[in-house]
Order: C-alpha cells, then sequence, then structure tokens
C-alpha cells in the first residue's frame, strides 16, 4: 500500500508553481517499476524518467515522503 504524507500531497502544488507537473500516478508508477533503487539511511529512494521518490516503509505501509524532479 502506498500512502502519500501531507507533505508530499503538498509537493504537487509546491512543483505547479514552478512549472513542474507529475500526477499522483506517475509517482506510484517510479514505486512500483522503478529503473533504480537505493537506500539513504532510514528511507528508501526510487528514481526512474526523471523523477526521484523518497519512501519510508512503516509497519507494512509504503509512505511517500516528497519526491523531486532530478533532470
Amino acid at each position: 500500500m502506498l500512502h502519500f504524507t501531507n507533505y508530499a500531497n503538498q509537493k504537487f502544488n509546491i512543483l505547479n508553481n514552478h512549472k513542474v507537473y507529475f500526477t499522483r500516478e506517475q509517482i506510484e508508477d517510479v514505486v512500483c517499476v522503478p529503473d533504480e533503487v537505493g537506500k539513504n539511511g532510514k528511507y528508501l529512494t526510487y528514481e526512474k524518467d526523471g523523477v526521484k521518490v523518497i519512501l519510508k516503509k512503516e509497519g507494512g505501509v509504503n509512505k511517500v515522503i516528497t519526491f523531486y524532479p532530478t533532470k
């Protein structure tokens, strides 16, 4: 299960203000079928098609902490 934190939900609007547009489906796709997977401390990182997603696993729930463009 994938859960977006409050900040991750706000991040859509933050990026939209800078003319960078992502959909929830794009972010979910990055997590489900990533090109690259990494670890940064207690967080997991997923990257695909110029998007990086920072995720934390808590009690069987994958929480999207934030995401951002890499290109």
